[in-house]
Formats: C-alpha cells, structure tokens, sequence
C-alpha cells in the first residue's frame, strides 16, 4: 500500500537497512549517549598544536567516528576519504558538516592526532557501560599474549648497511642546506648494488666480498656525517643495545617459542565472556608470559574493584608462584591450559570446572584472531612508538564497540 506521506528524515539518519549500516547505527547511539567523550578528543587535538581560530576544521565528534571508522572498515586514508563522500551510511556515522568532504591529508593529520591514553580512556567507558548494562561483568577472565609487527621489512645485515648508508645521504643533504662545507660523495648506488648482490648470491664465500665492500662504503660516509657534525651544533641520541629498523627504531625482536621471529611488539590481553577486550598491555622489549600474569590480573582488579572469580590462562603463564599470587588475590579458580607440574586439585574446585576453564581460555584466541584479521592488529601502518600505540588501542576500541553493539539489546 502506498503511503500518502513522505516523513522526511534526517540527514544523520541516513543508515542503510543492510547489516552493516544497523551495525553503524547501533555503534553511533552509543557514542551519542557518551557525549563526553568528545573532550578527550578535542584536547588531542588542541595538543597537537591544531589551532583553535581561521578556517573551521573537522568537529572532534567527526575525527573520532572517522578514526573508528577507519579501524573499523580497515581502510586507508584514500579510501576512508572516498567512502565518506560516496556512503550515505558512512556520512551518517562521521557526522559530517553539511557538504563536508575532508580530503585525506586532512583525515590522518586529526585522526593521527588522538592519543593511545585517549583511546584507553574510551575503552574504559565502554566496558563500564557492558558492566551496567550486564553484557560484561569482568567474573570470569582469560589471558594471553600476541605481537603487533611494526611497519618494517625483516631485518638482515645486508639491508641495514643499506638503510644506513640512504639515511645518512639525506643527513648530509641536510647538513649542507644547514652550511656544512664539508666534501662529501653519494655512495647510495654503489651500497644498493652491494646489498641486492649480498641478497641474491648463493653461498657464503662469494658474500664475504660484497660485505666488506658495503662495509667500507658504510664507513666512509659515516665519516662524511662525523666531519658535518663537527662544523654544526648537533647532538647525539641515546642508542639502544640492538637496532633492527632505522625508521621504526622501537622495535623489538620477539621470539615466542619455536615459531617465526616477529619484529614489533608483544602485546597482553585479558579478555571476559562475552569476548570484549577488558585490558591491553604494549609491553617493552619481550617478557615471558609467566611474569606478566600477576601485573595483568592486578591491573584488572585495580579497573573492576574486585577480583575475578574465576582465570585462564596459556601454559606460558604457568608456575607455582602465579599460582599462589593469583590465590592470594582473591581469585578462586586459576586454571592454567598447561599444567606444568601444578596439579588440578591445586589449581581448581574440580575437573569438570577445569575442563570448562581450559575451553574457556581457547576462546580468546579467536578474538586475537578476529582483531589481527578484521581490525589490523597483526601489522601496525602508523609509524612511530606513540602512533604504534594509537594504532593497538583504536583497533581495540572499533572492536570492542562493534562487538557491544552486536551484544546489546535492541
């Protein structure tokens, strides 16, 4: 039947009926009943040294549902830019001015803006509302560990020669627009040809040659940089004890058993039933798993209040002295998916509950799975330790917003 009036909607409701368009709905009600958040939001952006008078720029409200779109759809600054002018549905969630259409320099420049400390802060309003509206009561919680690759290629000696010579080219270049005087030669061809030859050649005795031929090609213009240094007020930074990246230089080399070597960060999650991202720990260098559980487990009581009632944990955590500090806290049941010499008894009420803890704990890895897959945990793209961190907790935000969503009634 036709209808015989047209009600006008309005321009912020725009969703479309298609799943993901409710989802995007569903996500935007939350966030126009936190209306506080936008502070946060726009603190980072005066931060940032964005100014506050000329020309209007983006409302903090868009810059934080356009990071959260980004993550969430996993799309470039390009795409992000293109979609939020061609979808109705994607204007609708950004909240964009009426005629709007940023451009993706100016997309990154704000959404790059936002801190890791200000996602956090979301995160932690988010699960206080899962835990008033009882989709997430923090009871019941399981721990494990992941490594987020940083935005480099796999290290070798041959590539960071090669690295060091390019770089250090650009800080003679500079050096000589300061007015360094100093001469200087651009070894970059040479040392590129070295390292594709290092790379490429079979066996080890023909390498040994091109090696020491980049070597000393590195050398010389390193010297070249100690005598520019010399004529100009430089200073130099602190050097860490193993580098394997001169653009990301936070890196860490994680090795997590015998599985591949993975250059980024590890990261620790504890996650609840209902599979939201409880808490989130960027870890420096590599810890073992077993001195990160009782930090972990208090960082949870320190946000809940209280403790669990019941913790799972992967085999790495396992020892007698997790155990006995997870007991001392209050935690009734701390089931370990390896025993390693811990009995059940000791562990746990029972067998039965266990067996349903040790299922438990394997859920989480397919959250793990879900976040490195769908939001981009597995490779960070941003570059820079503070953007690295940024980059981890706007994945969990869009994750565990749109998993909310999904959770909540309607």
């Amino acid at each position: 039947m036709r209808q015989e009036r047209t009600v006008q909607a309005s321009i912020f409701d725009l969703f479309a009926e298609h799943e993901i368009g409710r989802e995007l709905k569903a996500m935007s009600e939350w966030l126009d009943e936190h209306g506080d958040l936008l502070g946060l939001v726009a603190r980072d952006l005066r931060r940032h040294g964005l100014r506050q008078t000329g020309r209007e720029g983006l409302p903090a409200e868009a810059v934080l549902r356009c990071a959260l779109l980004k993550q969430h759809r996993q799309l470039s600054y390009q795409e992000l830019a293109f979609h939020l002018e061609d979808s109705a549905s994607f204007r609708a969630f950004a909240r964009l001015p009426w005629g709007w259409n940023p451009k993706k320099s100016v997309l990154h420049k704000t959404i790059s803006a936002i801190r890791a400390q200000t996602f956090e802060e979301i995160n932690g309003v988010l699960l206080a509302s899962a835990r008033q509206e009882k989709l997430e009561s923090g009871k019941v919680v399981r721990v494990d560990s992941t490594v987020t690759a940083a935005l480099i290629h796999e290290p070798s000696d041959s590539s960071l020669l090669w690295d060091a010579v390019r770089v250090t080219v650009r800080l003679l270049q500079q050096a000589e627009a300061l007015g360094s005087a100093i001469p200087w030669h651009d070894h970059r061809r040479a040392a590129k040809k070295r390292a594709r030859a290092i790379e490429y050649i079979r066996g080890r005795p023909k390498r040994i040659k091109h090696y020491r031929e980049l070597l000393k090609i590195t050398r010389t213009t390193l010297s070249y940089l100690q005598q520019a240094s010399e004529q100009l007020p430089l200073t130099a930074g602190p050097a860490g004890e193993k580098l394997v990246s001169l653009f990301e230089p936070h890196a860490d080399i994680i090795v997590k058993g015998s599985r591949d070597v993975d250059y980024g960060h590890k990261l620790n999650l504890t996650t609840g039933r209902s599979g939201l991202i409880l808490d989130l720990v960027i870890e420096a260098g590599n810890p073992t798993d077993s001195e990160r559980l009782l930090p972990m487990l208090e960082r949870h009581i320190a946000f809940y209040g209280e403790p669990p009632r019941q913790a799972a944990a992967d085999g790495g955590y396992a020892s007698r002295e997790n155990l006995s500090g997870a007991k001392a806290r209050g935690i009734r049941d701390m089931a370990f998916h390896k025993k390693r010499g811990l009995s059940i008894e000791d562990m746990v009420s029972s067998r039965w509950v266990y067996r349903k803890l040790r299922n438990f704990r394997a859920g989480i890895e397919a959250g793990i799975s879900c976040l490195k897959r769908a939001y981009g945990l597995g490779r960070c793209t941003w570059r820079g330790l503070d953007h690295f961190k940024a980059y981890v907790w706007s994945s969990v935000v869009a994750y565990n917003l749109a998993l909310f969503a999904r959770l909540r009634p309607t």
